[in-house]
């Protein structure tokens, strides 16, 4: 995560604002009376939040773990051909 003054981002507002939503990266400003604060797109923030969520539900942990080993053991769900022509349209 890049870090700037809070000087160097009031001076750069506009273009660190767009850096940070450009390379989706947060960005760190330093405050010298006071705590620090971070920029970050309200998408990546959501997106944030989404996996926060999903890794403090076990229930959804254990449903990835399970898919996961399914995958690995090549155990998923195969459509019939007949499934797979009306997926695709044929």
């Amino acid at each position: 995560m890049d870090t700037v003054s809070v000087n160097k981002f009031r001076d750069n507002l506009k273009k660190l604002v767009e850096q940070s939503l450009s390379k989706h990266e947060p960005l760190r400003v330093t405050r010298r009376a006071g705590e620090d604060f971070v920029v970050i797109s309200a998408q990546d923030w959501e997106r944030e939040q989404e996996t926060l969520y999903i890794l403090q539900n076990s229930s959804l942990m254990q449903q990835l773990a399970d898919s996961a080993k399914t995958h690995i053991e090549r155990k998923g769900y195969t459509p019939t051909k007949e499934q797979m022509d009306e997926i695709t349209g044929i």
